[in-house]
C-alpha cells in the first residue's frame, strides 16, 4: 500500500494568466489543479488570448469550493456554479466571476490539468 500526497502550496507547476492562478500538482497515475480566479476574472478577457479560441474548448470536470461563476455556452445556454456543486462544463463556454468572492475549484480531468491557460 502506498500513499502519496502533495501540498497546492508548493504545485509542480504554476501558470498565472491575469487574475488567474492554476496550481498543478503531478501525483503517480493522477494530475489535479487549484484553479483561483479573482473577482472581475472573464475567460474570454483573462485566457482567451492565451488559448486563441473565440471560446473555451476544454472539457472541466471538477468541483468549486468557494465563489461563484457564471458560465455561457456557444448556444447562449447560461448556468452558475457556486461553491459546493461538483460540475462537468463541456467544451464550447465562457465563464466569469460572479461577486467580489474569488471563486476556487479543483479539476480532475487530465487534459484540462495539463493544458488549461498554458501558453
Amino acid at each position: 500500500m502506498a500513499i502519496h500526497i502533495k501540498s497546492f502550496d508548493e504545485p509542480d507547476e504554476r501558470r498565472s494568466p491575469d487574475k488567474t492562478t492554476v496550481d498543478v500538482v503531478q501525483l503517480p497515475g493522477a494530475s489535479v489543479a487549484r484553479m483561483t480566479f479573482q473577482p472581475g476574472w472573464r475567460w474570454s478577457e483573462c485566457v482567451k488570448p492565451i488559448a486563441g479560441t473565440d471560446s473555451c474548448q476544454v472539457h472541466h470536470v471538477g468541483t468549486l469550493v468557494a465563489g461563484e461563476l457564471a458560465v455561457t455556452f456557444d448556444d447562449g445556454t447560461e448556468q452558475k456554479v457556486v461553491a459546493g456543486n461538483a460540475y462537468v462544463i463541456e467544451p464550447g463556454h465562457d465563464a466569469w466571476v460572479v461577486g467580489d468572492v474569488a471563486a476556487v475549484g479543483f479539476e480532475f480531468e487530465a487534459k484540462a490539468v495539463e493544458t488549461y491557460a498554458r501558453g
